[in-house]
């Protein structure tokens, strides 16, 4: 009786697996494999050489990573309030339910929203007309890529912090007041060490998909943003080097691996901590 149920319970993982072998495992692979040939299906190491050796690529790495960093950041500073705020609120799972919404409009149309809000005849240029400052070229900028790419990312930031305060046992909260700290020092000192997993879940969920951006980088930044993610985006329709394009996206695996080792949880060695 254990041993058939032991093999049902083995055969309900039979979906998952071969969902993480083709669409995880397999493409992964294919990645790797195509980075080491070059244009003529040679089996190569110059790819890797002549990445590490372009200070174009090396450019766009750090282009990349910087741009990825000022992302999670800025949504950062506003998901962290944000959440906290709704979680103070009564009716906190509709208000999260109207955040999360925007994830369900597609980026592309989201940016061709953006894309006429901020062109010279829209809406933020009108009301910059209205104020006396007159029209700026606000579309086509480092700063107007930040901002949308920001917006869209913020539900994903906020939705595991806020999950991570809505696990937060109170009686953590009310030790700390009757002890006498004031508000700053229990959100400083319990509110936001407990809630730091969750933070670190939403710089996962921010920073990797903004290490490979690149429609925005077309739409919003005019080609003036240059990552990574266009250069993957170039070699794959473009030139059609697969070579290269898979081993910049090598590159990207290893980069997301490093951030994702750096904001896992750190488990105390040696036993529970005291």
């Amino acid at each position: 009786m254990i041993a058939l149920t032991k093999r049902k319970t083995w055969l309900y993982f039979i979906p998952y697996d071969l969902w993480l072998a083709l669409f995880v495992i397999a493409p992964v692979a294919l990645i790797i494999y195509q980075s080491f040939f070059d244009l003529g299906h040679h089996f190569t190491l110059a790819n890797y050489s002549t990445y590490f050796a372009s200070a174009t690529y090396l450019k766009m790495t750090v282009n990349s990573v910087w741009y990825a960093l000022l992302i999670t950041l800025f949504t950062g500073l506003i998901s962290y309030p944000t959440a906290y705020f709704l979680h103070q609120l009564k009716h906190r799972q509709f208000w999260l339910l109207l955040v999360i919404l925007p994830t369900w409009i597609n980026i592309l149309l989201k940016a061709y929203a953006f894309i006429g809000i901020f062109s010279q005849a829209g809406l933020a240029n009108q009301f910059l007309t209205f104020i006396g400052i007159g029209p700026q070229q606000i579309l086509f900028t480092n700063a107007s890529f930040i901002f949308v790419a920001t917006y869209i990312q913020i539900p994903f930031m906020i939705l595991p912090i806020f999950n991570a305060l809505d696990d937060l046992n109170p009686a953590f909260i009310n030790a700390s007041r009757d002890l006498g700290a004031s508000n700053w020092q229990t959100f400083r000192r319990v509110i936001f060490p407990l809630t730091l997993p969750g933070v670190k879940a939403g710089v996962q969920a921010v920073f990797i998909p903004s290490l490979s951006l690149f429609m925005l980088t077309r739409l919003i930044g005019g080609n003036k943003v240059i990552t990574l993610g266009t250069a993957i985006e170039e070699h794959f329709l473009t030139t059609m080097n697969w070579g290269m394009g898979s081993t910049i996206g090598v590159v990207l695996i290893i980069a997301m691996i490093i951030v994702m080792t750096i904001t896992g949880d750190q488990k105390p060695k040696g036993g529970a901590p005291r």
